[in-house]
């Protein structure tokens, strides 16, 4: 077993131990029964629809010493059918009492019966057995206290510490419930449509605060020392978007135009990091306000970073929780593209205060109209509140992260079955977040700006506090009326600003829902296979599946019932102005007023589809951007490298055509092109440096610093320039000491050996932090000097890129010294499996992930990670010699 392979195994051991959920507790009065299943009165995963939830009473203690907490939870339950049982959510909470009253007898002193509570383990449910019949449209109090530890996880109601800058370690308790843990933490009807209200107490010592998502009203004075914060009423919401914490925090705050106080919480030594948070979150609330014409309903908003955060940040309702990296800003060491990212986080949470809490999806399986409109948000808000941050340049990486997620087998459609925790969690992906955003961008494409702002406000005002369906967003994009019938739900005509759009495709406006559903409810992307014949284009789709080549056995059976309808858009050598076609067929003709010499598919890249241009099509292309690179925007030049090298994975091109399209790019002269072809140069680097190919990876050295050496020595060590003139500094230098460039080699050791020897009192630009840290990191010295500072860093930023740099240590000794239980399984396994290459690797894989199925842990990224490695190993085994050959003539021509 090779020795990266023993260093992941021993990582995501750790970190599958750290995480092991919590085995439900017995009450020790012997009310509450795990029992078997046989007995528990319900049988399905889902909760039963008799007994609705309204309005929850719920009042937290948790001991910050003791590390555990106990709690009561009054829920006001209205019975829609008869029952003699209550069956909600419960894991990990020990049931100390339970009990039932009718609406009759709340304010009498009439006595509560501790009930009998059956447990289902595998459901994660209880049952409150009731004593007698409760009956049909009566409402009852269901009342039911319960203890348990502070979670050691990041789900539920769990522990998270800091370190102070003199060491001292500080405790905090908070929440993080999405999409099933509201559970963890209390007695719950812990599904996304059962919406109810929320009073929140929370019982804690003086020396900390409580949070909680609405403002506190009071706080009362305990006899015995402690104080009980008493917080307003929720809005009508699910159960994963209730939150509380309890902390020792600082915060700054403003208004915003409406009067809505945002507060950025942080740990007292990170307090001066939350300002341009501050900032951000003030401008990007006001903007959504503005552009959904729907206020924001609560009358506070905080954001606060936590010190162990399992993902980027959680939207619940009026207190936001981020991860520091996600959240804290700061100038020393956070570089333009850590502040991109965190205004990015903002924008995607501040969204989800319309897409997720004021409407939410009826059931995970369409968790998409959540994350993909956040997605989607982050685009349309940082493009007009901060646009020097250049967020259309980002989001090209959105579509390629979709795009190679969904070309693969082990995709899922984007609305998909999903009932057990496990499916559920698994359906927060690369599809749900990203595909869905680009199809919100396609469909926007295709009903114009106007008329897609304009459906989306009345699909929230009309599901405003409700739950949602695909089709409800369908069917109201596919309609308008004067809002008054609308929102009272009487009849609608077709709105003749979509019929204008839809005709600019075809002659009849299409069916939205017909067209959507084939995106929705099918997996994969199509490809768009193009024939130039003068005046006639002729199109056809299949789906496009990386690695699997036509003469596969499988490819047959992969294509089959496969089609979407797929609205066209192109430019040609004629006219720049864009010709569109919706194919809603395998094949179709596209008749053109006169011959064209060329023909560019999805402009701009609003479309969610790739395209081969067949014949002499890709060679046409080839010549256009040799001769005149600027005819075609700079979105199109990087589709078409995209484009071209995801084509190369199944066998349509060969790899040397997409190789030599690359050489146009020693004349680029946009950053965004010039970056996707040199990203794609690093990758086969990668791949064949850890396989030890070593011939070919010297040739491929020599081509980049060659072929690039100007772009390279005009990069400056400096913080100089715009987003992408500083990640494209970034980039490089950090390819260009990969590569053992020794002036990069030179500087970065210079500049690393200047800190260490002034005790980091000396500052490195923030642009070329990671690559120095990886050198320095490669002496004993200075790899032992970075640990240090990562254990003392106040900064979030810096400690990512120092980590950087120590875990690209040679010696694998010193990464058993790391506590990796901050980091995404997912993220551990995909990333760490990503350019495997060989057969051995793939095996120890597969070992690996046999080991965690009969441990209990079957995750759908072992699907994805195998198949990845699969694919990586046939794209060698089918191009290897292919570029030997390319580097071996380029080189030679070059030399000549």
């Amino acid at each position: 077993m090779s020795s990266n392979i023993r260093v992941f195994i021993f990582i995501i051991l750790s970190v599958v131990l750290t995480f092991h959920y919590a085995e439900p507790c017995e009450s020790k009065q012997g009310k509450f029964k795990v029992g078997n299943n046989d007995s528990f009165p319900w049988i399905s995963m889902r909760l039963p629809d008799k007994v609705v939830p309204l309005h929850y009473d719920i009042l937290i203690h948790p001991n910050l010493t003791s590390l555990n907490f106990s709690g009561m939870v009054t829920i006001e339950v209205l019975i829609k059918n008869d029952t003699e049982f209550i069956v909600l959510h419960s894991k990990g909470l020990e049931i100390t009492f339970a009990s039932i009253l009718l609406e009759a007898d709340w304010k009498t002193d009439s006595e509560e019966m501790n009930l009998n509570v059956l447990g289902h383990k595998a459901h994660e449910q209880i049952a409150i057995m009731a004593n007698k019949t409760l009956l049909t449209n009566q409402k009852y109090r269901l009342h039911i206290r319960f203890q348990a530890s502070l979670a050691d996880g990041f789900d539920g109601f769990y522990k998270s510490t800091y370190l102070t800058s003199v060491g001292e370690e500080r405790v905090l308790a908070t929440t993080d419930f999405e999409p099933t843990a509201a559970r963890m933490a209390f007695p719950c009807f812990d599904e996304p449509s059962f919406k109810a209200t929320f009073s929140i107490k929370i019982r804690r010592e003086r020396q900390h605060i409580a949070l909680s998502n609405m403002p506190k009203i009071q706080t009362l004075e305990l006899s015995d020392g402690l104080v009980e914060d008493y917080f307003n009423v929720t809005k009508k919401m699910s159960t994963y978007l209730v939150a509380y914490i309890v902390c020792d925090f600082r915060s700054i705050s403003a208004n915003t135009t409406s009067d809505i106080k945002v507060s950025v919480y942080a740990v007292p030594e990170k307090w001066n990091q939350t300002q341009y948070a501050l900032e951000v979150a003030v401008k990007i609330l006001e903007f959504y306000e503005n552009y959904f014409n729907i206020s924001y309903p609560l009358p506070k908003l905080d954001l606060i970073a936590i010190p162990d955060f399992q993902s980027g940040a959680m939207e619940n309702w009026g207190l936001i929780t981020y991860r520091e990296t996600s959240l804290l800003y700061d100038a020393q060491t956070s570089s333009l593209s850590d502040k991109q990212w965190v205004t990015k986080v903002i924008a995607h949470e501040l969204a989800h205060q319309w897409f997720g809490n004021l409407v939410i999806m009826d059931w995970w399986n369409d968790l998409w109209l959540n994350e993909g409109f956040a997605r989607y948000m982050e685009l349309v808000s940082i493009n007009s509140t901060f646009p020097e941050l250049q967020i259309d340049e980002y989001f090209l990486s959105v579509y390629f992260g979709a795009i190679s997620r969904d070309s693969l087998k082990s995709s899922h459609p984007i609305s998909n079955a999903a009932e057990t925790p496990t499916q559920i969690m698994q359906m927060f992906d690369s599809v749900s977040y990203d595909k869905g955003a680009c199809l919100l961008n396609m469909l926007k494409d295709f009903l114009t700006e106007e008329v897609f702002r304009e459906g989306v406000t009345r699909y929230l005002k009309k599901y405003s506090y409700r739950n949602a369906k695909s089709d409800d967003l369908l069917n109201i994009l596919s309609l308008t009326c004067p809002e008054e019938d609308f929102i009272s739900g009487h009849s609608c005509y077709t709105s003749t600003q979509v019929r204008k759009n839809a005709y600019r495709y075809v002659k009849e406006p299409p069916h939205l829902k017909e067209t959507m559903d084939s995106w929705i409810l099918q997996m994969g992307i199509p490809l768009i296979v193009v024939e130039n014949n003068g005046n006639q284009i002729i199109v056809h789709q299949e789906r496009f599946l990386k690695g699997i080549f036509r003469d596969d056995p499988e490819w047959e059976e992969l294509q089959s019932g496969y089609l979407w309808h797929v609205p066209l858009a192109y430019i040609t050598s004629d006219s720049d102005n864009i010709g569109r076609h919706l194919l809603k067929t395998k094949s179709d003709v596209i008749q053109l007023e006169k011959e064209v010499k060329w023909i560019k598919f999805n402009p701009n890249m609003n479309g969610y589809y790739l395209v081969h241009y067949e014949g002499n099509g890709w060679e046409t292309l080839g010549q256009l951007l040799n001769q005149n690179h600027t005819v075609l925007s700079n979105k199109d030049r990087t589709n078409l490298i995209h484009n071209i090298f995801q084509l190369v994975s199944v066998g349509k091109v060969s790899l040397h055509q997409g190789l030599d399209l690359l050489l146009y790019l020693k004349n680029e002269t946009d950053n965004l092109p010039l970056l996707q072809g040199i990203g794609y140069l690093e990758v086969l680097y990668q791949m064949l440096e850890r396989r030890g190919i070593s011939d070919v990876a010297n040739n491929l050295k020599k081509f980049i610093l060659q072929h690039f050496g100007d772009f390279i020595e005009r990069q400056t060590w400096s913080d100089e320039g715009s987003i992408s003139e500083k990640k494209l500094r970034t980039e490089l230098l950090g390819l260009a000491c990969q590569l053992h460039h020794k002036q990069c080699i030179e500087k970065a050791k210079q500049l690393f050996d200047n800190w260490m020897a002034s005790n980091s009192s000396s500052s490195i630009p923030t642009d070329v932090l990671r690559t120095v840290y990886i050198i320095g990191a490669q002496s004993p010295d200075g790899w032992n000097y970075l640990l240090e500072k990562y254990r003392l860093s106040l900064s979030s930023s810096e400690k990512n890129k120092i980590l950087s740099g120590l875990t690209r240590t040679r010696d694998t000794d010193k990464l058993t010294e790391f506590d990796v239980g901050s980091f995404s399984i997912r993220g551990i396994l995909y990333g760490t499996t990503a350019h495997f290459s060989s057969n051995k690797d793939l095996e120890d894989v597969k070992v690996f992930f046999k080991f965690l199925k009969e441990q209990g842990h079957e995750l759908t990224v072992a699907d994805v990670a195998v198949e990845m490695i699969q694919k990586n190993i046939k794209w060698l085994e089918q191009n290897l010699q292919v570029l030997r050959k390319w580097l071996e003539n380029v080189l030679s021509n070059e030399a000549s």
